[in-house]
């Protein structure tokens, strides 16, 4: 019953349909019809969509596929040729020393006997030729091995033997290119320090004090400053005149330089000197005896054998071996000395230096004649 309807009647009902009736009615003719159905409104329809625009060729997915197929297949025929040449420079590469091994320029690939061989052709006579020197002005020479400069052959090739398994180095063999080993040039600096030394004693214008036993005397000659070599400051310079004259086969003169110097021994240690040692040796006969045989030394085989040198500033002497030898020649023949290991030996320069060096400080006749004794052991 339609809302507002007094109750017992029935509400009217106006033409029209239900609003619930799935099928509304015909209208009867020139009777009031339904209000038209509402035309409904039309819906445009959706607007075409703007066409793709077309890719460049290059960045068409055909394309790139095939681009990148072309570079895999580049990269790894690439990889494969490495890899080949990387095995046959491995194969040639089997010797002790690699292909293409050098040192200085020179070629030591091969075995380890032919590379010291080929170090010791190439370098060994400039390794041995003497140093060009100046100092003060004056030329002199310095022989390597006499300053502990040398080639070591054998070391140099150790470090340059074994494999070398870096591709780049492999590959490099083929290809010529070079793989440079140092040369290895040990130095004894002491004996560098003391031939040094030795130069600058006869090099300069300094002179140290010492004593002469040239006239059958000692004689003390007092020493005078001036210019010496600077041995400290001469030692990187000599070591670099010696490489670059073994790595080329010619070195110009070097200039050393100079420093100046006062004389070690001073008045007070010349005469020390002198009465301790020098005018007691020279003071007569000293005779040496050994196995009934004996040898006198005086002021005529004297001055050959002995000489003095600074040692920690303090002057002392000094017996030239083979002059003495030469003085005594085969006086000793035949005299043998038991040693400490119950050996018999024949008699040495040694022995008989260790004999004279007691005789000549003595200062009588019985004090001067010294016997070597032959059962040392």
């Amino acid at each position: 019953m339609p809302v507002g309807a007094p109750r017992g009647e029935e509400a009217p009902r106006w033409p029209g349909p239900e609003l619930d009736d799935p099928f509304p009615p015909v209208p009867s003719p020139g009777g009031p019809g339904p209000r038209p159905a509402p035309v409904p409104t039309p819906v445009p329809a959706p607007a075409a969509a703007a066409p793709a625009r077309p890719k460049p060729a290059s960045m068409t997915p055909t394309k790139v596929k095939k681009g990148r197929s072309r570079l895999v297949l580049l990269g790894g025929g690439l990889i494969a040729l490495l890899g080949v040449a990387y095995g046959a420079g491995l194969l040639l590469n089997h010797s002790d020393v690699p292909k293409g091994t050098t040192v200085m320029g020179v070629d030591i690939s091969g075995s380890r006997d032919e590379a010291v061989g080929k170090l010791q052709t190439a370098f060994g006579n400039r390794a041995a030729s003497p140093l060009a020197l100046t100092v003060g002005g004056k030329q002199v020479e310095l022989k390597p091995e006499k300053a502990g400069l040398s080639l070591d052959a054998q070391t140099t090739v150790r470090n340059a033997a074994g494999s070398d398994y870096n591709p780049v180095t492999v590959i490099g063999s083929l290809l010529g290119k070079e793989r440079i080993a140092e040369a290895e040039l040990p130095v004894d600096e002491e004996k560098l320090q003391v031939a040094l030394q030795e130069l600058a004693g006869t090099a300069g214008t300094a002179t140290e004090g010492t004593i002469t036993f040239d006239t059958g005397k000692a004689v003390a000659v007092p020493g005078k400053p001036g210019t010496t070599l600077d041995a400290g400051a001469s030692a990187e310079l000599v070591k670099k005149a010696f490489r670059e004259l073994v790595a080329t086969g010619k070195a110009a003169p070097v200039e050393l330089p100079v420093t100046t110097k006062n004389p070690v021994v001073d008045q007070a240690e010349l005469n020390r000197a002198m009465k301790e040692f020098a005018e007691p040796a020279m003071s007569g006969v000293a005779t040496v005896k050994a196995g009934g045989k004996s040898l006198p030394f005086g002021a005529k085989s004297l001055p050959k054998i002995l000489s003095m040198q600074l040692v920690d500033g303090h002057l002392t002497e000094k017996y030239d071996l083979e002059a003495l030898k030469a003085t005594y020649g085969n006086t000793f023949d035949g005299v043998l000395i038991t040693r400490g290991t119950g050996e018999k030996t024949a008699v040495t320069p040694q022995d008989v230096v260790g004999a004279l060096r007691q005789a000549l400080r003595g200062k009588t006749a019985a004090e001067r004649t010294v016997t070597i004794d032959t059962n040392a052991g």
